[in-house]
């Protein structure tokens, strides 16, 4: 069993969530289910807690129980700022929430909450898109910054390039010469095939 107390900063995080974040939407569902469950709310909570520890892709625990009226991501971000796609070395593996990536990213760089948007947790990486243009000293102290114990190390994913390689005539091999068309029956330098 892990010690959850012993953890200053789970302790801290919880503080900061239940003083700054509306948390009726979850407080409903855990009565929803304690009720439907016939248990109690402590128990419902610790048995959410103890499924969240023992899985293997958290988020994905996290985004099957909240069906709230308010989805994570709903904000959009404001007109006119160009978002820019980055990657981050953290993941579902490394028990990492799209709540305490905002946080971090809120904290550690100064970017509005509102404009952190598609956050797509994979198990060793997480894709992110954040206003561009940020300042070269703030990404390079992202770089270092760590999410638990494991550094974020930021990097600006390139985006995919859509080309139209119908112009590309190397692609498929030598040109063929469109004029010549061996009639049926004949080779290429125009002997019967008969001969």
């Amino acid at each position: 069993m892990t010690d959850y107390l012993s953890k200053e900063p789970l302790k801290d995080r919880l503080q900061q969530i239940l003083a700054g974040e509306n948390m009726d939407a979850q407080r409903n569902l855990i009565t929803t289910l304690a009720r439907e469950l016939k248990i109690d709310s402590l128990s419902c909570a610790s048995a959410l807690l103890y499924l969240l520890e023992t899985s293997a892709t958290p988020v994905a625990v996290a985004q099957t129980i909240s069906h709230t009226d308010h989805p994570i991501g709903a904000n959009k971000p404001y007109v006119g700022i160009k978002m820019v796609r980055y990657r981050l070395d953290v993941g579902s593996k490394h028990r990492v929430t799209s709540e305490q990536l905002k946080q971090v990213l809120v904290d550690e760089s100064g970017v509005d909450k509102n404009n952190i948007n598609n956050i797509n947790i994979q198990n060793l990486y997480t894709l992110i898109e954040l206003p561009d243009e940020m300042p070269p000293d703030i990404f390079q102290h992202l770089k270092l910054v760590e999410i638990n114990q494991q550094k974020l190390d930021i990097r600006r994913v390139k985006p995919r390039n859509h080309k139209n390689r119908s112009g590309n005539q190397n692609r498929r091999g030598r040109k063929r010469d469109p004029k010549f068309s061996p009639e049926p029956g004949l080779t290429a330098n125009g002997n019967s095939l008969a001969d």
